[in-house]
Formats: structure tokens, C-alpha cells, sequence
């Protein structure tokens, strides 16, 4: 069994340690934030000061490809979530009320949620990874500088530790950069001597504002989809654990009416002007509004024109790819990518060079394409914005994508299709080659118009942060 490193202790640095260690292996976790986290979910909420995520108070959902990875690979943690007040929800049962058919078909189970606030799901990671025998927790510790050794390939670093920034020494077999999408681990590979990673970059645009709600007695009911464009706005509207929920508008960053809705009075006079949304103001407050920047769809590989740039460490998660928050995909994807490293620990690290190459590919084809699709649904949604703030029409949609969206609103099968992709469930190129079913999206769509949840138009917008 091997010693094993994960730099950083957030969700993916759990879990990874947790897959990693339950098979046997024994695995420290280096968190550079100092604090433990408190006693209760609540306080959790309230003081626990993560400073290394700036989102953990922000609008998150877990999703269903994240359920039931959870469910196979950590039962514990399930239970762990319900037992801490997560949420279980069917997104089946958010059928548009267009859709006639709404009889249940096998397999729908397969779109059930469990979701929580991120400091709530984080609250429970951590005590189940704290009960691990063979997971070790250093708090306050931040990598400062990576170890090597005898290098396997010649002038490529070979990491075999790290030394963290209060001068101690830890070696292992192989490192974990769990470190999120600020890692500095090019950083630190450039103080090596190393090669920089091959990095892909691009701003995707997006600001966010929002606000968490409580209310005794259940959720506000889903009127629209939790993810709702219109205009130059979205509407996130997300259902999290013990009777809360987030509510959160975002639009483009460099817009500056925008940036008005850090005023909780300009927030809520947007919201209170979405029919379909207005409700979800219906509760108390809890913490203050919180914004970000999005900042940069990026991904890196350490394998550059077939040779890899360093051995004996491997990224996970945001530090290997990063997007926008708005289609809540993160999660499941990281957790995803855990699983496929654990995969590639069981096939063996005796030889660093295959391990290297045989994680950019695993990583290539497992986790890419779904990286791929989401900087595409960015991409149309931020041209979508940017039209709508110039008052001119949108760029028409491909035509199968218009007719997917006229359909959506009147198919059970169509509208299920579309759950599979939006819960991380099955990719757009799988779903639209399946046999048939082209046939079916452009028999439905034939003849109807695409359906535009109500809300204020730009002008209507502008007086109402004005």
C-alpha cells in the first residue's frame, strides 16, 4: 500500500482521500485554512471561515451524477447528508406543465438529488473523513515548496513530497493537487526548474449575486426551471438542506447596471418582477449577499506533446479544469475524476511516466467531454446576454438545439433526455445519438414556438436597478 498526499482539503480532497484510503492506503490531507470545522451544521454556516473557497456561501446544488456516485463509492456520507438535513429531490417531478404523459417510467430514481449548502456538505465530509483510520487531517498547513527525487524521465521533476510552509517535511508516493481552481501548483513546478502544463484559458464573463432563505416547513415550489435565462439576466433558484435555499441573479460582468445587485433592495425588486420566481423571496434571509466573478474556464494538462511535464503528482477537480458555476456541474465532476483516480491507484505506481500519461488520457476521455460541453453552453448563453444588452436578436441556435428546446416543454421522453444531460447523467452527443431520437425532437417541435418564461425586458431591468 502507498503513502499518498492530497493538497487541499475541500470536497474533492475529501473524497479523494476517503476512496484512496478505504482501499487501503494511507493518505494526509494538507488544508492550508487553519480552522476545524465547528460542531453543527448551523455553525458551520455561520462562523466556519473558509477563506481558501470563495464560493463556499454561494448558491450550490449537488446533482444527481453526484447522488449516485456518492451512493456507490460512499454510502456513509449519504446517510451522513440526510442525517444533517440534505435535501432529496426528483427532478422528474418538475415535468413542465405542458407535458401530458406524466406517468413514471423505470429508471427515473436515477434523477434523484441529494443537495445541502456547501458548508453543510463540506461539515459532513469532513467528520466522515476525520473517523478514516488511515486519513490524516493537517490544518494550517500549505504547501510551500515540492520535493523530488531521482527523476524517472531525464529533466522532468519527479515529486516524492512536499514541505509545507511552516518547514515540515512529508513524503509520499504519489501527491494529489486537490488545491481547487486557484492550485498553485504551476507555481510551484516553475520553482523546480519544471516545464510550465499545457493551459487552455478563456474569460467566461459571468457575475454572480445571491442570497441564501430560510422558512420552516419546506421549499418554495419550482414555477420555472431552476436555471432560467431571460434577457440579459439568469435566475438560479436552488433548494439546499434544513428548509433553505439559495436564490441568486447573474449576468455579465462587464456590464455595470449589473453590479447593482449587490443592493438586497435592487435584488429584490428584480426578483419581485419574475412571476415564476418572486416566491422564492418568501422566507427569512440568512447571511449577507454574497457576489463573484467567475473568472476564467480553464483546464490544464501535465502531459505536453505526449511527455509529461512532472511526475508523482496528479490533479483532480478545479485544479485540472475549472467553469462557471450557473450549471452546477463541479461537483460531479470532481467527484467523478476521484473515482477515475482511485481506478488508476489500483492499477499501480511503480512506473510515474505511464502513471503520468495514463492519467491525462483517463482524464481526456472521462472527464474532457463534459468540460467541452459546458464551455459551450457558456459560450451561447454569454452571446445570448451580450445580444439582449444591445437590444438585437440572439444568434439563431443550431437547428436541432431550437428544436430540442420547442420540445423540451411537450415530451416526457425529450424533457427526460434533457434531466440527463443538466444532472451530469449522459453527455449531448450521447443522448442526440441515440436511434430515433432526432426523429422524435423535430416530430415534436414541428409547428411550436419556444416558451419565454415571463420577466422584465432590459428597460424594464434598467428601471428597476435605476
Amino acid at each position: 500500500m502507498a503513502e499518498i498526499i492530497v493538497m487541499g482539503g475541500g470536497l474533492c480532497g475529501m473524497a479523494s482521500a476517503l476512496l484512496l484510503a478505504r482501499d487501503g492506503h494511507t493518505v494526509t490531507v494538507l488544508e492550508r485554512d487553519p480552522e476545524a470545522p465547528p460542531a453543527t451544521v448551523e455553525e458551520a454556516w455561520e462562523r466556519w471561515n473558509r477563506r481558501g473557497v470563495a464560493q463556499f456561501r454561494l448558491a450550490h446544488i449537488y446533482l444527481a451524477r453526484f447522488a449516485r456516485l456518492l451512493e456507490a463509492e460512499l454510502p456513509d456520507a449519504v446517510s451522513a447528508v440526510e442525517a444533517a438535513g440534505g435535501w432529496r429531490h426528483n427532478f422528474i417531478n418538475n415535468l413542465p406543465p405542458t407535458v401530458t404523459d406524466r406517468a413514471p417510467r423505470p429508471g427515473d430514481e436515477r434523477f434523484e438529488i441529494i443537495t445541502a449548502r456547501r458548508s453543510t456538505m463540506e461539515h459532513v465530509l469532513a467528520g466522515v473523513a476525520e473517523r478514516e483510520p488511515r486519513v490524516s487531517f493537517r490544518r494550517g498547513a500549505a504547501v510551500a515548496e515540492l520535493l523530488t527525487g531521482p527523476a524517472a524521465v531525464s529533466g522532468v521533476p519527479h515529486v516524492v513530497g512536499v514541505r509545507t510552509a511552516a518547514g515540515e517535511t512529508i513524503r509520499a508516493d504519489v501527491t494529489v493537487d486537490a488545491m481547487g481552481r486557484r492550485s498553485p501548483l504551476p507555481r510551484l513546478l516553475e520553482a523546480l526548474g519544471g516545464k510550465p502544463p499545457h493551459e487552455e484559458a478563456e474569460d467566461s464573463g459571468f457575475a454572480y449575486y445571491g442570497r441564501h432563505f430560510h422558512r420552516d416547513g419546506g421549499m418554495p415550489a419550482f414555477l420555472a426551471p431552476a436555471l432560467t435565462a431571460l434577457g440579459s439576466i439568469s435566475v438560479l433558484t436552488l433548494p439546499a438542506d434544513n428548509d433553505t435555499w439559495s436564490v441568486t441573479l447573474y449576468g455579465s460582468a462587464a456590464a455595470a447596471p449589473t453590479r447593482r445587485f449587490r443592493d438586497p433592495k435592487v435584488f429584490e425588486r428584480v426578483l419581485r418582477a419574475c412571476p415564476l420566481h418572486a416566491h422564492w423571496l418568501d422566507g427569512d434571509p440568512i447571511g449577507n449577499m454574497v457576489s463573484i466573478v467567475s473568472g476564467a474556464d480553464r483546464r490544464r494538462s501535465y502531459v505536453v506533446d505526449g511527455a509529461p511535464v512532472v511526475t508523482g503528482v496528479v490533479t483532480v477537480g478545479d485544479a485540472w479544469a475549472c467553469t462557471n458555476p450557473s450549471l452546477g456541474r463541479g461537483s460531479a465532476m470532481a467527484l467523478l475524476h476521484c473515482v477515475r483516480l482511485r481506478e488508476l491507484v489500483r492499477a499501480g505506481l511503480d512506473h510515474p511516466v505511464a502513471l503520468a500519461t495514463a492519467w491525462a488520457d483517463d482524464t481526456t476521455e472521462h472527464l474532457q467531454p463534459w468540460h467541452e460541453a459546458t464551455l459551450q453552453t457558456d459560450r451561447q448563453r454569454f452571446r445570448e446576454m451580450e445580444a439582449a444588452i444591445r437590444g438585437a436578436a440572439p444568434d439563431p441556435l443550431p437547428a436541432i438545439m431550437d428544436a430540442f428546446g420547442r420540445a423540451v416543454a411537450h415530451d416526457a421522453d425529450v424533457f427526460r433526455a434533457l434531466m440527463e444531460i443538466r444532472q451530469v447523467l449522459a453527455l449531448p452527443s450521447e443522448v442526440f445519438g441515440r436511434p430515433g431520437f432526432l426523429d422524435r425532437v423535430l416530430e415534436v417541435a414541428e409547428g411550436r414556438q419556444m416558451m419565454s418564461p415571463p420577466g422584465p425586458t432590459r428597460q424594464e431591468l434598467l428601471d428597476l436597478i435605476a
